[in-house]
């Protein structure tokens, strides 16, 4: 690093949650295995059970998970293309070029429950902003004051969270990421949260919790259906239906949630943009402010945006598009 060369950590890759991972993949550096700057390392781990996960950096993780070397990891399920036996349409994230068909399903339900049209990830997160500082002063922060200010959503606080998503490396060009168009500042912040689907679709909500405290997400308007948690299909194993339906998500520091709503109908007496709107946001109302912005919304809050039924919006190619 050319602002920092005393910066010497060496980094690794926990799987926060997975299932029987042996201690090389857990990550946790004392018996694992930390991969220096300027070196790679590849091996090999093969997921049994689908749903939302989450990784971290657990190298000085309390600095690292701050620095945001975070992020969400999707198991899909072997339903997506195994359709149950014959019972269930493939999805279309194997091939399926049935518009009719879900994009994909969540668990391995056996009975469609878990089927979405639309998928979004929301990576809660939080930013301690002294900490900042104090890396860029060349000083030491004292991490067990840990006070953070900023909380967002996929790397981003209100408005910026519905601004457009980026793109991948630019391989024409410098091979750095590409910016969302007019916003270059949010370059290495490149998804967006922005939720858009038309009335009937079902749309699933992935959170994870990457923050230090627990939080609550809340949808006005709009009941969610919450399928799963921490990668665990809310049933039992006799078939018990575990699910249930809320307007707010509870999620700890280091879970995630599987949350599915259906759009609601159109109302086009409350759409003079062309879309009615919803917010999706967090109920600690002091999470919704920016350092700074007196009087302004801020933080963990985005919108969904329900567009009439065949309006046409254009199928996804992936999560958050």
């Amino acid at each position: 690093l050319e602002v920092r060369p005393d910066l010497i950590d060496a980094h690794t890759l926990h799987f926060h949650g997975f299932r029987n991972a042996i201690p090389i993949f857990d990550g946790e550096p004392h018996s694992s295995v930390g991969v220096p700057i300027a070196r790679e390392l590849v091996y090999f781990y093969r997921p049994h059970d689908p749903g939302t996960y989450l990784y971290h950096c657990h190298f000085e993780e309390t600095e690292h998970v701050h620095m945001g070397m975070t992020g969400a990891v999707f198991v899909r399920p072997w339903q997506d293309h195994d359709a149950a036996g014959g019972t269930l349409p493939v999805a279309r994230l194997e091939g399926n070029t049935d518009p009719a068909a879900p994009l994909g399903y969540c668990y391995n339900d056996e009975d469609g429950s878990t089927a979405f049209d639309r998928e979004f990830v929301m990576c809660l997160t939080d930013v301690w902003t002294l900490s900042h500082w104090c890396d860029s002063h060349v000083q030491l922060p004292e991490w067990s004051d840990y006070n953070p200010d900023f909380y967002l959503l996929n790397g981003r606080v209100w408005p910026d969270t519905i601004a457009p998503a980026g793109g991948g490396p630019d391989l024409a060009g410098d091979g750095d990421l590409i910016p969302p168009p007019g916003r270059p500042e949010l370059r290495y912040q490149p998804v967006s949260s922005l939720v858009q689907c038309e009335s009937g679709e079902r749309v699933l909500l992935r959170l994870a919790n990457m923050a230090f405290i627990e939080q609550t997400m809340r949808l006005g308007g709009i009941p969610m259906k919450v399928v799963g948690r921490d990668a665990t299909h809310l049933r039992g194993r006799d078939g018990t239906d575990l699910s249930y339906w809320t307007d707010s998500v509870l999620i700890g520091a280091g879970e995630s949630a599987d949350a599915i709503f259906v759009a609601p109908p159109f109302d086009a007496a409350k759409a003079p943009n062309g879309y009615n709107r919803y917010l999706l946001h967090s109920r600690n109302y002091g999470h919704l402010g920016n350092p700074g912005q007196e009087g302004a919304y801020g933080g963990q809050m985005t919108e969904v945006r329900v567009f009439p039924g065949g309006y046409g919006l254009p199928a996804q190619t992936a999560p958050n598009t």
